[in-house]
């Protein structure tokens, strides 16, 4: 399953990588780096609230809907429990969001109520936010891959397209209306595509107005908390502080980089829900895990390697190609690419933290990178500008990766025994 659905997700990441080049070279051109800053900025807002508005509990939709799949009583419960979560938190961010836009707006944009629509236009959009993430738990928990990767290619290419338009149309202001709106997308494309499972294992009659698998969910509230909303927010802190300490410019290059990372990074991230978190969850000896560790980094390291390795090399075409007016980003890939690879390598093993809801050892060794990133960051800035940030992520994730492995010590070393 691993093969097949790596070669599905390679099939994703090609498109999203081919439409990434047009669409980010028209985008970087048209807002320069202090535009694409507030783009970037948008962006760490919306996965913030992925996770707040369905509460922090996708993984835990992945977990549950895997183990339970075929017992709808228990699955009644969790998406009792999940439609709950969502209902309170989209009232709470829609209230927040409305009447605090002028407020926000000053906050995220440095800006008094030049886009205080923006949020006003997220608190209509957050509750499909909410279903596009709860819709795609129930795929990932599945591990219905083929369907994931039809939703995921379509999406993108429909939200880029609107990208593109709108900001052609009203240049920053039309880019972030698209991007606000884009989850209206991305949700109406998953439910057409996948309303006939969903009929499968949804009985909303049954659905009810509780919190039954409260208990269960609450562990991956706290993980998701910690991961999502505060790994976003030190990416906004960080952005305003290379803003504040060198320039806007430096701002966007950073951001920049960001962006060519996450696309290749997206390639490992599907591939953690729809497999490893199902996977790392039914495997019970600690040889078995061993296996499957070694199996999954035989498999991805070297392609990850390689293909890392091609994006070093060929940098400069990339920033050409790409950010054609980024050029001073060059010296950010080192250690950018080199964070990434020993990112892969340790957020394998932590998923271990997500398959068997080990709360405590996520948390602290989340708060751990987090705090890393942050301190280090704010360190290397003054004397290495914005490629202090990047070095600053690779000492992060060495660290971090040694801590993981100490932790588990026990699922890695020894003779046979029930994990």
């Amino acid at each position: 399953m691993l093969l097949k659905i790596t070669s599905l997700n390679s099939v994703t990441v090609a498109v999203r990588l081919v439409v990434t080049v047009f669409v980010q070279r028209f985008i970087s051109g048209l807002l320069g780096p202090s535009g694409y800053a507030k783009v970037g900025d948008l962006r760490n807002l919306i996965s913030m609230l992925e996770s707040f508005a369905t509460v922090g509990v996708f993984n835990g939709i992945v977990k549950y809907v895997s183990e339970h799949k075929k017992d709808q009583e228990e699955l009644n419960k969790l998406f009792s429990t999940s439609f709950t979560y969502m209902v309170l938190a989209c009232a709470t961010v829609f209230f927040a969001f409305f009447f605090g836009s002028d407020y926000l707006s000053h906050k995220l944009f440095r800006a008094e109520d030049q886009f205080a629509y923006v949020f006003k236009l997220l608190a209509v959009v957050v509750p499909f936010i909410a279903l596009n993430r709860f819709f795609n738990g129930i795929i990932n928990g599945l591990s219905a891959y083929k369907k994931y990767t039809a939703i995921t290619i379509t999406g993108y290419l429909l939200s880029a397209g609107l990208l593109v338009f709108c900001a052609y149309k009203n240049n920053l202001e039309g880019a972030l209306f698209a991007i606000a709106i884009t989850p209206i997308i991305q949700f109406s494309i998953l439910f057409i595509l996948f309303a006939k499972t969903v009929k499968e294992y949804i009985q909303f009659e049954n659905i009810r107005f509780a919190i039954p698998y409260r208990n269960q969910l609450f562990a991956f509230t706290l993980m998701s908390f910690v991961s999502t909303l505060l790994s976003n927010f030190v990416e906004i802190d960080i952005r305003n502080t290379i803003e504040k300490n060198i320039n806007e410019a430096d701002a966007g290059y950073w951001t920049a980089i960001t962006v060519i990372s996450k696309n290749y990074l997206l390639f490992a991230s599907s591939l953690f829900t729809l497999y490893v978190i199902p996977k790392f969850a039914a495997i019970k000896t600690n040889i078995a895990f061993r296996k499957e560790v070694i199996s999954i980094y035989k498999t991805l390291l070297p392609l990850f390697g390689i293909g890392m390795l091609l994006v070093y090399l060929f940098r400069y075409i990339i920033i050409d190609v790409v950010f054609p007016t980024f050029a001073p980003m060059e010296s950010l890939f080192k250690w950018q690419l080199l964070g990434d690879f020993v990112k892969l390598m340790a957020m394998i093993v932590a998923h271990q933290f997500l398959a068997k809801r080990m709360v405590t050892f996520f948390i602290v060794t989340e708060i751990i990178s987090l705090f890393l990133f942050y301190t280090l960051s704010n360190y290397f800035i003054a004397d290495y500008g914005a490629e202090g940030v990047v070095l600053a992520h690779f000492l992060r994730y060495v660290i971090y990766f040694a801590i993981v492995v100490v932790l588990l010590k026990d699922h890695f070393f020894g003779k046979e025994k029930p994990i």
